[in-house]
């Protein structure tokens, strides 16, 4: 496993009054903000972040349950709040926040996500961010495309870049974790033919392959199949954020985390040459998709538990804030309440983005109102892309992958 040193020289703590603390974090995570909250915190706190890089994807999820399992989990680990959280079972694993005044900053909505049971687990990494298409300005300009209102005219965009030669659609399957983008945020448009969907899910009276809006999720991948990148089975989360910079695709399926990514590498000019829109519905009015960013958990059984909870209460002070926003801006709301990010924002965020949520057309994802999410859906997805399956078979195996987890969790399913 790779392991990086961040290191700050003195300032108020001596470098013998220092105590490490490892924290393990997904590799396609943007750091920039975290390490400059991390460096006051050495010179503040006299307390040092060793980073212990996962991959992401599947393989990601293993090496944290494996880890967890084997009681050799960093003293931080970082990870997805939500059904993903509470599929790790993080009562026996992760300390208990629930207890701490400086956890009030909090908003509502964000404790509901990274609460199990009567115990709040975890603190945001980041900004909330969304599910959504990020595309080329350049290439829409250059072939005088308009932001599409439906899913047709979506596709129709996609083969006006094909037939001009572009990469109409950037696969990095890879990557695994970034198949399931479409599916996951196309929940807003579910939605639209099944307002009830979640409740009756994780009751296990709904079924994806029984229900038409959510079946169509898995058919739009069909509807994709030779529009990709060649390679996007080989393609990786970094190799496609080198393409959308430099203009080699038109349009991406992606986490808006990716946003960050494109400034630290490639800087301003490239990152607002990108704009974001929701996945397209069928008919109707389009949305975003939400999710709560990524989070830091605190292993109860470190030996540094003291300094884990002291870093903690420190990261959600305004001071922390504003280190991170000034290194690393903003890839959606933030979910501290009282805290005011600057006014200089990505112009996908400032623009495109915002206009949702003044709009009120956005959704938080599915896997933070159900605690039901299938553990093989990034296989599911990619299976249903790559055109091994189709969309009924790729919904019946997401419905038969659900019901393990829904026993697991001990639901009343048949």
């Amino acid at each position: 496993m790779l392991v990086l040193i961040l290191s700050c020289a003195g300032g108020a703590a001596r470098a013998g009054e220092m105590t490490t603390l490892t924290f393990q974090i997904d590799s396609d995570m943007s750091l920039d903000g975290f390490k400059a909250v991390a460096a006051l915190a050495e010179e503040k706190l006299g307390i040092r972040i060793e980073y212990e890089m996962r991959v992401g994807g599947t393989e990601g999820d293993n090496i944290v349950k494996t880890r967890l399992a084997s009681g050799d989990m960093a003293d931080i680990c970082g990870y997805n709040p939500g059904s993903l959280l509470n599929a790790l079972h993080p009562e026996d694993y992760f300390a208990d926040l629930s207890g701490y005044g400086w956890t009030e900053r909090l908003t509502e909505e964000y404790r509901t996500c990274a609460t199990s049971g009567d115990c709040l687990f975890g603190i945001p990494m980041t900004s909330m961010q969304v599910g959504a298409v990020v595309y080329s300005r350049p290439l829409y300009e250059k072939y005088r495309l308009e932001i599409p209102r439906t899913w047709d005219e979506f596709v129709s965009n996609c083969n006006v870049l094909k037939q001009a030669g572009e990469i109409p659609v950037i696969g990095a399957f890879a990557d695994t974790w970034t198949s399931q983008v479409l599916f996951l945020g196309d929940y807003f448009n579910l939605l639209s033919g099944a307002p009830d969907f979640a409740r009756r899910f994780e009751a296990g009276t709904a079924k994806y392959a029984d229900t038409p809006s959510a079946l169509r999720s898995f058919e739009k991948y069909s509807d994709l199949i030779g529009l990709y990148n060649e390679d996007y089975l080989a393609t990786t989360y970094d190799d496609a954020v080198d393409m959308l910079a430099e203009g080699r695709g038109g349009h991406w399926f992606i986490l808006s985390q990716c946003l960050s990514n494109v400034y630290s590498l490639y800087g301003k000019e490239a990152v607002d040459s990108l704009g974001l829109f929701g996945i397209p519905a069928d008919a109707g009015e389009t949305g975003l998709v939400v999710w709560m960013p990524t989070s830091m958990y605190a292993n109860k059984n470190s030996e540094n538990l003291d300094a884990v909870l002291k870093f903690f209460e420190f990261y959600l002070t305004d001071e922390a804030l504003d280190a991170f926003v000034g290194a690393q801006l903003p890839d959606g709301p933030f979910c501290v309440e009282g805290y005011e990010p600057p006014k200089a924002a990505y112009r996908a965020v400032a623009e495109d983005m915002q206009a949702y949520f003044d709009a009120g057309l956005t959704h938080m994802a599915m896997e933070f109102e159900t605690a039901v999410k299938g553990a093989n859906c990034m296989g599911i997805c990619v299976e249903v892309a790559s055109g091994q399956i189709n969309a009924y078979e790729a919904a019946r195996m997401y419905d038969d992958d659900c019901l393990k987890q829904a026993i697991q969790l001990g639901l009343d399913w048949r």
